[in-house]
Formats: C-alpha cells, structure tokens, sequence
C-alpha cells in the first residue's frame, strides 16, 4: 500500500482524516471541540508500530455530541485487534458524570460485538438469533482500553444512552485502512477480509 495509506490520509479527500472532518465542522461548535478532543487524547498523528492504525469518527444525535478515535492492529493471518479507544462526549449537562462514563464504556462494548462478532441474520422471515447464546458479544480479553473524555458544559442535557455507537464502526474500519490500506465494506469483519488486503 502506498505511504499515505499506511500514515491514515485519506486518499479520497487526499488528506489527514482528522483534519479534513475538523475543517468542515464550524469552529466553536461541539462537535468540532469533541472530535479535536477524542483526537488530542488518542496522541493523533503520533507514529505507530507497522500493522498498527488509527481512525476517527464523530457524530451527533439525541442533542449530544461524540467522537471516536479507535487503534487497531492487524497481523499477517488477518487477525485484528482492538487496542485503545478513545472517545469524547458532549451531552451537556451530565447529571451523574459517572453513569455517563460508564455507559460510554458499554457503548464500546455493544458496539464492537457488532463490528468484530456476529450479525443478525435472517431466516424464513425471522431473526435467527434469541439472546446472547447465539449472538455473540466481545469478551473482556478481547475489549480495548476505553478513555472517556465528558466535556464540562453548562449545555441542556442530552441523551447518552446509542451515543457513540454509530461512530465506532467507522472509526475501527478507519483504523484499519490506517494499518493495511484495505477499506472494508461490510460487518461484521471477517479475518478474510483482513487477509485479502494485507500487504505481504
């Protein structure tokens, strides 16, 4: 792959991801301090050994705001690996700041299983799946490390229960664009995926 892809730049847009979503978010607004935050905390555009990436995504919903930065590593055999995520939340005043770490925290979780485990698939009109037996769910050795950074703000409260969950997909399938230079188009991920886009 080439250079750029390995760096993180975004070949489309021809620039860093970080940069290019910060430039089209109005500076002063929320969003735009929550992705420069989740992306100060994850050390943004600090080298990373070969195999390793990072990605960013932010997003807003519910009257709150949140950004995503995910680092992965993928090695030879596809196998991929979550290490750290970041992530940044704004949903005004935060009634119990500690329930709202703690959801964060558990969105990673819900949302990952999502990404790296099983789908919901259907058969003759009905959902395989029942509970948790048949739908897997990331395990502890298998969560990353989850940094939550609650913006102070004197803000209305806003909803925290689905924030973040739709920024975390594209912020690990990022990361890995970031370490192999593949973009993955579908979840959940599959180590074949991964394989067929290694470079060797």
């Amino acid at each position: 792959a080439p250079d750029n892809l390995l760096n993180g730049h975004d070949v489309g847009a021809g620039k860093d991801p970080f940069e290019f979503r910060r430039r089209m978010l109005p500076e002063g607004s929320r969003l735009r301090r929550v992705l420069e935050l989740a992306a100060e905390k994850a050390g943004w555009g600090k080298t990373l050994p070969a195999g390793h990436g990072r990605g960013i995504a932010c997003q807003a919903c519910y009257d709150s705001y949140n950004a995503q930065v995910a680092e992965v590593s993928v090695d030879q055999e596809g196998k991929l690996r979550v290490h750290r995520v970041v992530t940044a939340v704004d949903c005004g005043v935060a009634v119990n700041p500690d329930a709202v770490v703690a959801q964060m925290e558990g969105v990673v979780a819900f949302a990952l299983s999502a990404v790296i485990k099983d789908a919901i698939t259907l058969k003759g009109g009905r959902v395989e799946q029942g509970n948790y037996d048949d739908f897997r769910i990331v395990r502890i050795d298998e969560m990353p490390a989850v940094d939550v950074v609650l913006v102070p703000s004197a803000e209305p409260p806003g909803g925290i229960g689905e924030v973040g969950v739709a920024a975390l997909a594209p912020a690990v399938t990022n990361a890995i664009f970031a370490a192999t230079g593949r973009r993955l188009r579908r979840l959940p991920i599959r180590p074949a995926d991964l394989r067929a886009g290694i470079p060797m």
